[in-house]
């Protein structure tokens, strides 16, 4: 094969679920292969975290307390829209961290009526500022503003963070996250094991039979969910 051709003996494969089934190909066909979560979204289950999520996290708090500057000085609602897919993580996390008024996420997903009184209950609370945050492809985002400002009399304007969230600095915690992980990926290589998720588990690693993560059960953040509620 190509890989044996360059003296490659192994793949330590990072990515999301994609990456991991190619991974797992590889190890059938006997090349020993592991797969590392790597994706933003925090949507690999079989890890607490994901490389890359912590970073995108970052970028999208520092994103929203620079809207949170502009809807100060003007009274204003700013609706943000993160990325996440089918996962309400960054969105959940960056509510909580910047104390969204409004969060609406795949697991728990608003009407446009409740964002509306939501919005409306801010307004009334005295808050100059409202943060709507959700995750993307769960609305029209300019659509909903136009609605909000026509239904509660609240300016309000539609930020899609878009792609910018992908990219920057790693930060700390990925960094450590990402070299624990490929540790230990390697040492199980090196004991002749192969198709394996790899994570962190209350900071501990951990090796997940690749199709058994692949089919996980997502959590459905409840406890986090109500957490934000509690703080807001």
């Amino acid at each position: 094969s190509i890989l044996n051709e360059y003296g490659i003996e192994a793949l330590v494969v990072i990515g999301g679920d994609g990456s991991y089934m190619g991974a797992l190909r590889l190890t059938e066909m006997g090349i020993p292969a592991m797969g590392l979560p790597g994706t933003i979204d925090n949507d690999i289950v079989s890890t607490d975290h994901t490389i890359g999520f912590f970073t995108t996290l970052e970028t999208i708090v520092h994103s929203v307390e620079q809207a949170r500057d502009t809807s100060e000085s003007h009274n204003r609602a700013n609706i943000i829209e993160v990325m996440g897919r089918h996962a309400g993580d960054l969105a959940i996390n960056a509510a909580i961290a910047t104390g969204a008024e409004v969060l609406s996420t795949p697991e728990r997903k608003l009407s446009e009526d409740e964002i509306i009184s939501q919005v409306k209950a801010a307004r009334a609370e005295g808050h100059r500022s409202i943060i709507v945050m959700v995750t993307e492809l769960m609305y029209d985002v300019h659509q909903l503003a136009k609605d909000i400002e026509a239904k509660s009399g609240v300016e309000t304007r539609a930020t899609v963070l878009g792609h910018p969230q992908r990219g920057g600095n790693p930060a700390p915690f990925d960094r450590i996250n990402a070299q624990l992980m490929a540790k230990y990926a390697v040492n199980l290589l090196k004991e002749g094991k192969s198709g394996m998720a790899i994570g962190l588990v209350s900071g501990k690693p951990t090796a997940t039979p690749i199709q058994e993560a692949v089919d996980m059960k997502r959590p459905d953040h409840k406890d986090l969910i109500a957490a934000y509620e509690a703080l807001k």
